[in-house]
């Protein structure tokens, strides 16, 4: 696997697959719809940023072209059924069709922990189509499913963090939902690993070695950041609601009704199923890691802008 093609590249995510590959002496290419996204990856060797738009068919056909294989990590958290649709069904259809074209049969795709066609969120049902539709292509596929992701400039456990430093008490719906996150640089490590295993486990789960209930990590981030906030359960209804609002303010929501729907059902590994450890990967626990990108500073440039344009 000397080529490769990072769909989502300069994601948080993709930046550490890149990194990854990049001191592998891979040639990458990471597509994105303006230069200056990519920045991220700009200084990497092996590395190269190029502008096209790949949910346009006739611009990712010729991206696929060449290469050796595809990683696909693009996906939305927040969207109505559309938008959903469109980013993580409609994509890999036309991803599998890019492959027939071009003769690339190699596929890493990440999916979602929870990922299923019964499952109570549209995010959990777009990611479960999404696999479908990769399946479908007979290609040589292998589909990570992720936990939430925590590390460096993610936003779960910096946001929690960010929030407990400007508001004096957390309401948190969903409080007693379990997760068990997984550290970014372990996904980015499954997948440069899986890369040139076809023959390896065709569906992986990446999860960290601790279950977490929400609260248990609101208040992790908080006593790690230096900014603990009592947690205040709400009923699912009153979450709802304070959702909606959210919703109606300008830009990505910090919390939409599909993230609650999700919440539904814990995010934990199912027993029994491929996971990091059954290839060769030891998952870091949160509580070590934490420490490491948490800031004790009081503060944070997003939640100010953001509360200066009428977010809070």
């Amino acid at each position: 696997m000397q080529r490769i093609l990072v769909l989502g590249g300069s994601g948080f995510v993709g930046r550490h697959v890149c990194e990854k590959l990049s001191r592998l002496n891979c040639r990458v290419t990471v597509p994105t719809r303006h230069y200056d996204h990519g920045k991220s990856v700009l200084t990497l060797p092996w590395v190269d940023v190029v502008v096209a738009d790949v949910h346009d068919e006739a611009a990712l056909t010729p991206l696929v072209r060449g290469h050796d294989a595809v990683v696909n990590l693009i996906a939305i958290l927040h969207g109505n059924q559309d938008s959903f649709t469109h980013v993580h069904v409609a994509l890999l259809h036309q991803l599998v069709r890019a492959c027939q074209a071009t003769g690339v049969r190699r596929v890493v795709h990440v999916s979602a922990l929870g990922a299923a066609a019964g499952a109570p969120s549209m995010y959990q049902r777009s990611k479960a189509q999404g696999e479908a539709a990769l399946a479908a292509g007979k290609l040589d596929l292998t589909i990570l499913r992720p936990s939430v992701i925590f590390g460096a400039g993610d936003q779960f456990m910096n946001l929690f963090a960010r929030l407990q430093s400007f508001f004096p008490v957390m309401p948190l719906a969903g409080a007693d939902t379990r997760f068990q996150p997984v550290w970014v640089e372990d996904v980015a490590q499954a997948i440069t690993q899986v890369l040139a295993d076809p023959h390896g486990p065709a569906v992986i789960e990446c999860a960290g070695p601790d279950v977490f209930t929400l609260r248990q990590l609101v208040q992790l981030a908080g006593q790690v950041s230096g900014n603990r906030r009592p947690v205040l359960g709400l009923p699912m209804a009153l979450g709802r609601l304070q959702a909606r609002m959210m919703e109606l303010m300008p830009g990505a929501p910090l919390m939409s009704r599909d993230n609650l729907d999700s919440m539904q059902v814990d995010n934990i590994a199912t027993p029994g199923m491929a996971d990091l450890r059954s290839i060769g990967i030891q998952p870091s626990a949160l509580a070590a890691i934490a420490p490491s990108f948490l800031q004790a500073d009081g503060g944070d440039a997003m939640l100010k802008r953001r509360r200066s344009a009428g977010r809070f």
